[in-house]
């Protein structure tokens, strides 16, 4: 009798884990993205470079953790942690954070996704269906870095789609925890008390999204502090980025544009600019895609200007298996010295040609 007691509270007990796995669920995911690359112009010399780099390839590696657990009635509590990593040399990305892409826990419903933590901002998600290169290594983020790098600590956010009508927000009371270095890691913790600015960063977003088309605009204000890095020195210095982005499908392909206004009032000065970009990504066949992207940054009463046109062929050998290679040309004007690979360098004022190739995989 003791032993079928024993039995059936056992048997209740496996019910009753299964009934609460099928309420939640942890996802483990990754990305495997890197290859080899060739650029001309590398130094002030006129030397060119061949390198395996570092931020990323067509994507950057990473690796995450995403939850979902269903509190009833509609609601659901969402997490993730997701780490970037330099797969080179293994080492950790996002200016060596542990969770340096994303660590956040929300809650999601018929109102929306509210989250709180590190995660990306509006800036980020505006371009992310015009933008076709995306965070390629050739592409618009090596002209401003910050673009695939809108990331902000400390942060709550809200997204919302409704009938294709798309609202968001972040509010961040300290933007940038890491002084590492680098576009991910500019030093401004803020949280100070007596001073309601330091290092806080507002982005806005609203916008149209249908399968067929889709167009949005952003808002994106960041402020300083005492030991921030580009020039942003004081609470009183910002960086501000207005973008307006759109794409339309075209039998099976996408064109994708934007412009991305940009004011910066640091400690060595006002610089104003306007970042104007035009991409097609096409389907060659079912196996092949072919991204193609021109680029242009205009720097006010300037002439520190920079244009680009860069290219992409990737190969599918499977759905999360691809290869691929592109060719890219970034011209420096001035005292421009903007390289065509990210986080590469160029000689001021000097063109820069490039090509690429390599892996992906995701799992």
């Amino acid at each position: 009798m003791k032993n079928s007691i024993r039995g059936a509270v056992a048997l209740m007990a496996c019910l009753g884990a299964s009934a609460a796995m099928a309420q939640s669920s942890v996802t483990v995911y990754g990305l495997l993205d890197t290859g080899m690359v060739y650029t001309t112009n590398a130094n002030a010399a006129g030397n060119s470079v061949t390198k395996v780099p570092s931020l990323t390839g067509t994507l950057p590696s990473r690796i995450g953790f995403r939850g979902v657990e269903d509190l009833g009635d509609g609601l659901q509590l969402v997490f993730t942690l997701e780490s970037g990593l330099a797969v080179d040399s293994g080492a950790m990305g996002q200016g060596n954070r542990l969770f340096g892409r994303q660590a956040s826990v929300g809650l999601k419903g018929s109102f929306g996704t509210l989250t709180l933590g590190r995660q990306i901002n509006m800036t980020y998600i505006a371009g992310f269906k015009s933008d076709v290169m995306g965070p390629n290594l050739f592409a618009i983020g090596s002209i401003d870095p910050y673009l695939p790098n809108a990331r902000s600590d400390n942060a709550i956010g809200y997204l919302g789609n409704f009938n294709n009508f798309v609202v968001g927000a972040t509010y961040s009371t300290g933007r940038d925890t890491s002084s590492a270095g680098g576009p991910a890691a500019t030093g401004c913790p803020g949280e100070v008390a007596g001073n309601a600015k330091a290092c806080r960063q507002v982005t806005g977003l609203l916008g149209y999204e249908s399968p067929a088309w889709g167009l949005n605009a952003s808002y994106d204000i960041l402020y300083g502090n005492a030991g921030a890095a580009n020039g942003l020195t004081s609470s009183d210095n910002s960086d501000r980025r207005i973008t307006a982005n759109g794409y339309v499908k075209v039998g099976e392909g996408r064109i994708g544009a934007g412009v991305i206004d940009r004011t910066t009032r640091a400690a060595t000065g006002l610089v104003e600019s306007d970042l104007y970009y035009l991409g097609l990504s096409y389907p060659l066949t079912p196996l092949t895609t072919l991204d193609t992207q021109v680029a242009r940054r205009d720097v006010k009463n300037s002439g520190d200007d920079v244009s680009m046109a860069v290219a992409r062929l990737t190969y599918f050998l499977s759905k999360r298996t691809a290869t691929y290679v592109g060719i890219g040309r970034m011209k420096n004007s001035g005292l421009s010295a903007v390289a065509l690979d990210a986080g590469g360098s160029v000689g001021v004022g000097k063109t820069q040609n490039g090509v690429m190739a390599g892996l992906r995989h995701s799992f």
